[in-house]
């Protein structure tokens, strides 16, 4: 397995999946979200509405993971899953990032996907800490039973970039 950052925007990227940071509805919002859905186009939201609620307005929970098609987007696939909100870090927050990128991959894993990118999960308007969420996602690839060859760690911002990278051991 081939692990990588990039500083890009997720949704040209050329890989078999994309994963999207989500929320519980899986309808759309903002950040890497929104900005999957309106690169997708709008065939993305009538999957993701199709897609079954496990209790009412949530078709996805904290840690879990859902696969769509890319429609519009260069990526076959969108993985989305939903990080966990940072309360401090003390209420199980690490377990369940670390269960979106391990849930993620056991989906990739299913629809045959070579090469996948990950955003910074939980690390935007989440308040995830960047360099902890860069060390929790590392070691939740590495740690995986499973990974496609390909895996690309993609920061929308050179800060995240630079919190890969350290968590890669690279900086």
């Amino acid at each position: 397995m081939a692990l990588e950052v990039i500083e890009a925007d997720i949704t040209g990227l050329a890989v078999d999946a994309i994963v999207n940071a989500a929320n519980e509805s899986l309808l759309g919002g903002g950040g890497v979200d929104g900005a999957i859905h309106r690169a997708a186009g709008p065939a993305l939201l009538a999957a993701c509405r199709a897609l079954p609620e496990v209790r009412r307005g949530v078709r996805c929970p904290t840690g879990e993971a859902r696969i769509t098609p890319g429609f519009a987007l260069p990526a076959r696939f969108v993985i989305h899953t939903v990080g966990p909100v940072w309360h401090g870090g003390g209420h199980g927050e690490p377990a369940l990032l670390a269960d979106c990128y391990q849930r993620s991959l056991a989906l990739a894993r299913e629809n045959d996907v070579a090469s996948i990118a990950f955003p910074a999960i939980s690390a935007g308007v989440y308040g995830y800490p960047a360099g902890l969420a860069a060390s929790v996602a590392v070691r939740a690839v590495r740690d995986a039973p499973w990974a496609p060859a390909r895996v690309v760690f993609c920061a929308f911002s050179a800060g995240m970039a630079e919190a890969f990278r350290a968590a890669l051991g690279g900086a």
